[in-house]
């Protein structure tokens, strides 16, 4: 083999390598697009479900902050948003909107409320949208039996001293069975556990887990409760605010 031979196979070998890298890259390159798409559409939809989420906020008379707002996007029945100033900020409302409660504080925003409240204030269908996980849809819908009275199925027990409310979590797995229709009772064992871990996340901690000792056919076991504290910092909420409630049990 000559050296020219010689030559051109090894060039012809590069030509290849370089051919191979490139396409490798390619593939990397529409991966990472696709990824970014992907990023761009969850985070249009994200958008939209907020911007919803505060035009019916407006219609009934709140008061959002205008930091929040892009008063452009909203799909409003008014031709436009009235901005005025309060003592903590400037807010956005429809013209001559009160604050439906009377109050000197602005209804609060959407960002301005933990995780757990603002997946609360979702119907099913946009919470479903808005995460695949059941446990955290159990979590909202667990949090909104406790601050809507119109929800009727409502498992939190009143507490007393420095309990709001409590849970325990053999009364939390009869609710998951019953909200969601057709689950095994081994299943709604594992919901109960991922359920309170969700709650916790979600309201950042502000709720809390105790072990309480129960007796049960004469046998004592320990059962795990999931409490809401009276000083627990719920944006929208004052320390002795609680929702309206037919009995008063007392955490026992």
């Amino acid at each position: 083999m000559t050296e020219l031979e010689t030559t051109l196979e090894r060039t012809e070998r590069r030509v290849r390598s370089l051919e191979e890298e490139n396409e490798a890259l390619q593939k990397r390159v529409d991966k990472t697009e696709a990824l970014t798409e992907a990023t761009r559409n969850r985070t249009g939809a994200n958008k939209d479900r907020i911007e919803e989420l505060q035009a019916r906020e407006l219609e009934k008379g709140a008061h959002l902050r205008t930091d929040t707002v892009d008063e452009h996007d909203l799909e409003i029945k008014a031709e436009y948003l009235e901005r005025f100033t309060k003592s903590d900020g400037t807010y956005y409302r429809l013209p001559d909107a009160e604050d439906p409660l009377d109050r000197t504080e602005a209804t609060l925003a959407h960002g301005d409320l933990l995780p757990i409240q603002q997946l609360a204030r979702l119907d099913e269908d946009m919470r479903r949208s808005t995460t695949n996980a059941l446990p955290t849809r159990l979590a909202a819908k667990l949090w909104k039996a406790r601050t809507d009275s119109t929800v009727g199925d409502d498992p939190w027990e009143t507490g007393c001293k420095n309990i709001q409310a409590y849970i325990n979590a053999g009364d939390l797995k009869h609710w998951i069975r019953r909200q969601e229709d057709g689950i095994s009772d081994a299943y709604a064992k594992k919901l109960v556990s991922r359920t309170i871990d969700a709650v916790l996340e979600l309201s950042k901690h502000r709720l809390a887990v105790h072990r309480k000792s129960q007796r049960k056919n004469g046998l004592s076991y320990t059962e795990r409760r999931l409490v809401l504290p009276t000083d627990a910092d719920i944006p929208g909420t004052t320390a002795d605010s609680t929702p309206e409630t037919a009995d008063v049990h007392g955490e026992r």
